[in-house]
């Protein structure tokens, strides 16, 4: 299968090292120095889920140089996404079928019009991955699954293709008849997990050790339940419940993606988690005053450092 990885950092690093070992035949799109290390000396993935070293790889900047694809991995950041969506449409050809791998409740809904809604699929990734330097993607932990599915909720013969595909390279995934609830669910935690410990500027395990700041973590959780109840998005009725108990299950020394962002001074996920939490909520009219706090707290530090 023909596959580009449309941001080649830690999530597309590790899923698309994978395949490529596994012998489909991969491009990376990437930039910088990552894409200089990526041309020069291939690809190196270390973790607690898999050790890879690609001595060599196909690595470019250009999607047209790429040409039509049978499957594009998207797995930027969520604020580049716009802007990705246009660079990739030479990605794109009349089978195509894209997977979103990101952060985010309403990713589909927002590449679909550019793109094509009819090759777009529902998708989540659950791992926690990172360019450790250029040309070496960091994962740590137990989280390791790829989730996606139909929007119909239909098994149709392409998305069994890919989950094939998926399997073959010895990666989790799991094909879901609710991909909307799934990626709610992810959505529900992630606002969570990312935006109660930026704000806080505090590790997973401080932040669910101190009553007030597990607090605002429930609190956090309770608004994105009511916001997806709001758009009869079914979820589980014990699904904040359910998401406290996963959360420390993760090793309290975990650094969510957006306090790690935030530490480095780079841009942060914040307009796509806990801001369309709060841009929904006035739409909708549910709400939603932790993910408002949080998005307000952190607005001047979305853009990072200006060094």
């Amino acid at each position: 299968m023909r596959i580009a990885v449309m941001g080649a950092g830690g999530v597309g690093g590790f899923y698309g090292a994978k395949l490529a070992q596994a012998g489909e035949d991969v491009t990376f799109i990437a930039r910088g120095a990552h894409l200089a290390a990526l041309r020069e000396r291939g690809l190196r993935v270390e973790g607690d889920q898999a050790k890879i070293a690609l001595p060599s790889v196909q690595a470019t900047d250009d999607p047209a140089a790429v040409g039509p694809v049978d499957l594009v991995l998207l797995t930027i950041k969520a604020y580049d996404l716009e802007g990705a969506a246009q660079q990739m449409q030479p990605l794109v050809g009349p089978q195509t079928l894209v997977l979103p791998l990101l952060n985010g409740a309403d990713i589909a809904e927002r590449i679909g019009p550019v793109l094509g809604a009819g090759h777009v699929l529902g998708g989540l990734a659950q791992i926690s991955a990172r360019i450790e330097e250029p040309g070496h993607i960091r994962q740590v932990g137990p989280l390791n699954k790829i989730v996606f599915g139909e929007f119909s909720g239909e098994t149709t013969p392409r998305a069994q293709a890919i989950l094939d595909c998926l399997q073959h390279a010895e990666i989790k995934a799991e094909l879901s008849p609710q991909i909307r609830s799934a990626i709610w669910q992810k959505y529900l935690f992630i606002c969570a997990a990312s935006g109660v410990c930026a704000v806080t500027a505090s590790l997973l395990g401080p932040v669910l050790a101190d009553p007030d700041t597990r607090a605002l973590y429930v609190g956090c959780m309770e608004e994105i339940a009511a916001l997806a109840a709001r758009q009869d998005i079914p979820l589980s009725p014990t699904v904040v419940a359910d998401t406290l108990r996963f959360s420390e299950g993760i090793p309290p020394q975990t650094r969510p993606s957006m306090l790690l962002s935030l530490e480095r001074g780079q841009r942060l996920e914040l307009e796509v988690l806990n801001g369309t939490a709060a841009r929904m909520g006035r739409e909708l009219g549910v709400p939603t005053p932790v993910n408002a706090f949080i998005y307000a707290a952190l607005k001047l530090r979305a853009d990072g450092r200006a060094d």
